[in-house]
This record gives structure tokens, C-alpha cells and sequence, in this order.
């Protein structure tokens, strides 16, 4: 198993912060995130392949000057630097200028993805389910009726960042208050979408064509109020937290064959209607009435081990290094300039 007969060195890419310009102090729990998850991944391949682990403080090039890349493969964790808005985008964009191979999504759509109203927009026109949404980019914008309750996020976020309890409102006092919040707090627009009371399904997608990983369901059964049944920051960074404690995932998830169906095909059309590729986890909240709608698409998905895209991937049989060799394997073999690995699929 592995890349090929002579493999380059594989580069762990990933973002180390010390300060973040914008959003709150406890949001570089997420950061300390990356860059664990950058030693499991980094501690996998390292079996088998010559790998060095390579922090962004400052800029990519920097980082990158020592590793010329035909000698090198990058395997793409960075997210950016100091909680700069597209930084991620930023990295893919400099990786294939700078002319690495490297694994996961393309500049353009971790772009497209992390604007959460752009991608909603793509959604759309594809036909594909998504909540009702606006954008605001001052608190006096907000005017008329709205259906709620509404959930508040920033525009342009991943990892549940900006996202608590009070990001759910039932009221006009609170839209506001949250509005607010999300503009001065973390600098950019906050996008008000209707809130979806039900359950919440992570949905992994790999490879090409793209293939759909076993359903992954988070449990909110210990979360008696419907209006508090989020993923919120707490749930995803905060291991004490009553949130992360009580919102483990369920994979493979309980729901009928009908309703997976519905939900994998929704999730490979949002797929297909962003341009993903490598690997991407998309987020499916299903209404009381049965009803899926798409909320998120995650490019580059974080890979911890416990994370949610190794719960389906082990649910499919692989074990921690066969997923992080396939998915590597899967750009390696995209670039006709390396050698073509065999079928074989990482399982072990």
C-alpha cells in the first residue's frame, strides 16, 4: 500500500497561530485543533513515507521555501493564519501557483464554500434544499417579519466559530443583539438563516467519482429543548463542556433506507454543484415533517481521529492510516507527474 514505488516526501501542512485578529479569545481552542490534528496525520504517514511537519506563522511561501515541489506532496491542513477571512482559499491558491500536489479542495471552492451565502446561492441554483437566509452587514438593516426561531452565524466561518446558544433567537431584541455581535466580534457580515428544529447528519464524501461514507447522525437525545440541539463551538473544541459531552455522533447513523437515500443524494448534488473534490463533509438538518436541508459544506474537513470524518471512514472499514494514505493517495495519483500507486484502497 502506499503513493507509489518512489514516492516524494509528503510536507503536513498547517496553520500556528499565537494571536487572533478578530473573533473571541477561546476561539484558538480550534487552532490547537489543527494543529493536533496535524501530528495524528503527520504520526500516520510517517509509517511508511519520509513526512515534516510544516507550520504557517506568517506566509506559505516562507514556509514552503526549503521544499521544492518536485521533490514534495502537501498534504493540505492549512486554514490560515491569525483567523484571516480566506486564508484557507489563500493557501490552496498559493499551493497550485507555487506548483505542489496537494491534497483536498481548490482555492476557488474552499472560497466558494466558506461563504456560507455565496454557496447557498450555488445550492440554490441547483435546486437543492437550504434554509431561507439574509445577509446583514449592520444591525439597522434588519427590518420586516422574519420566521422564527432564526440561528445567527458569521458569513464566512467554519468550526462552528461565533456559534452558541444565543446564536438561536426568537425575537426581534435578539436577531438584533446577535446581528451585533456577529459584526463587531468577528468583522464580517452575519448571515440569519431559519432554523431547522430536528435532526442533524454528517454526511462524508470522497474520492472519484465521489463516493458517500457511511451516515453519521449527531445524538442530540440528552438536549430536551429542540431550539438548543446545535453543534456549537463548545460541542466541537470545548472537552469539558456539557455540549461536547452530550452531542456525540452516531455512525452509522439510525434512519431508513428512503430517507439515507434522500439525504446522500442531497449531499452528492451539493457535491457536484460546488465543485468539490478530495474530500468534503456536508451537513444535513432534517425537519420534523422529513424534510433535509443542506446548512454547511466542509471542504478539507477536520481529520482528527475523533473527529466525524473518521467515524465514517472507519464505519467503512479503514483504519486511521489507511484513510489519511487515501486520501492522500487520491491527489497523488491525479498528478501524472508521479508515479500511479495500485488499486489498493487503504484498508486495513
Amino acid at each position: 500500500m502506499g503513493l507509489g514505488e518512489n514516492p516524494p516526501g509528503v510536507l503536513v501542512l498547517y496553520n500556528e497561530s499565537l494571536n487572533l485578529i478578530k473573533g473571541e479569545p477561546h476561539d484558538m481552542l480550534a487552532e490547537h485543533g489543527v494543529i493536533a490534528c496535524a501530528t495524528a496525520v503527520a504520526e500516520a504517514l510517517s509509517e511508511n513515507y519520509k513526512v515534516i511537519k510544516v507550520p504557517v506563522h506568517t506566509d506559505i511561501e516562507l514556509a514552503l521555501s526549503p521544499y521544492p515541489p518536485t521533490d514534495w506532496f502537501v498534504f493540505n491542513l492549512g486554514e490560515g493564519v491569525e483567523g484571516r477571512l480566506f486564508e484557507a482559499a489563500r493557501i490552496a491558491w498559493a499551493l497550485d501557483a507555487l506548483g505542489y500536489t496537494f491534497t483536498g479542495a481548490g482555492g476557488n471552492t474552499i472560497a466558494n464554500t466558506t461563504h456560507k451565502h455565496l454557496a447557498k446561492q450555488y445550492l440554490a441554483q441547483a435546486h437543492l434544499p437550504t434554509p431561507t437566509g439574509w445577509v446583514f452587514r449592520d444591525p439597522r438593516e434588519v427590518s420586516g417579519d422574519y420566521p422564527y426561531p432564526l440561528i445567527v452565524k458569521p458569513v464566512a466561518e467554519d468550526g462552528s466559530l461565533g456559534i452558541t446558544a444565543d446564536s438561536v433567537v426568537h425575537d426581534r431584541e435578539a436577531l438584533l443583539e446577535r446581528v451585533g455581535y456577529v459584526i463587531e466580534c468577528y468583522r464580517q457580515a452575519a448571515l440569519v438563516e431559519q432554523f431547522v428544529k430536528g435532526r442533524e447528519f454528517n454526511i462524508s464524501i470522497w474520492g472519484k467519482p465521489p463516493e458517500v461514507l457511511p451516515l453519521d447522525e449527531i445524538d442530540f437525545s440528552d438536549i430536551a429543548n429542540p431550539c438548543n440541539r446545535i453543534v456549537s463551538f463548545a460541542a466541537k473544541w470545548e472537552v469539558d463542556s456539557f455540549d461536547y459531552n452530550h452531542t456525540p455522533g452516531m455512525c452509522p447513523a439510525h434512519v431508513g433506507v428512503e430517507l439515507g437515500q434522500r439525504i446522500s443524494a442531497i449531499a452528492l448534488g451539493a457535491w457536484h454543484a460546488l465543485a468539490c473534490e478530495g474530500y468534503a463533509r456536508i451537513d444535513i438538518r432534517v425537519d420534523q415533517d422529513g424534510n433535509p436541508y443542506i446548512v454547511e459544506i466542509n471542504c478539507n474537513p477536520d481529520l482528527s481521529p475523533e473527529a466525524g470524518f473518521y467515524r465514517a471512514a472507519r464505519t467503512a472499514g479503514y483504519s486511521y492510516p489507511g484513510m489519511v494514505t487515501k486520501i492522500a493517495q487520491m491527489a497523488y495519483n491525479s498528478n501524472p507527474r508521479f508515479c500511479r500507486s495500485d488499486s489498493t484502497r487503504g484498508k486495513e
